[in-house]
């Protein structure tokens, strides 16, 4: 069994995070996030940012770019419209910052998954 997954994890590497690859990625997938709530969606889902000191807002912005590199993110074009929006803060440890984002409006109208990811205890026992 552990033979099995071994080979499993090693034919579908590209989808999981490495030394080289910070990120795992699965070619032509994007997540959609299903909402109880119909369009027009209230504004509780469209926030502002939140104000942010200087280094914040220069750390932010060179993480916002390199998830752009890594195709984590991409640039929304102009007159794109943009229905859902969450503030991020960035929060530092030991000088390594972290982005984190306030999903705490999106969690509120998310739909919960019909068949949700197993927890790993549960997988493995």
């Amino acid at each position: 069994m552990k033979e099995d997954l071994i080979e499993i994890l090693f034919q579908y590497r590209k989808t999981c995070a490495s030394d080289n690859e910070p990120l795992g990625y699965i070619k032509g997938h994007e997540v959609e996030i299903m909402l109880n709530v119909e369009r027009p969606y209230p504004t509780l889902l469209r926030r502002p940012d939140y104000p942010g000191s200087p280094r914040g807002r220069e750390a932010l912005e060179t993480q916002i770019n390199e998830l752009m590199k890594l195709g984590a993110l991409r640039q929304v074009v102009h007159n794109e419209e943009v229905e859902v929006t969450a503030p991020v803060i960035i929060t530092w440890n030991n000088d390594k910052l972290r982005m984190v984002g306030d999903l705490t409006e999106l969690n509120t109208y998310n739909m919960p998954e019909r068949y949700p990811v197993p927890r790993i205890h549960e997988t493995l026992t």
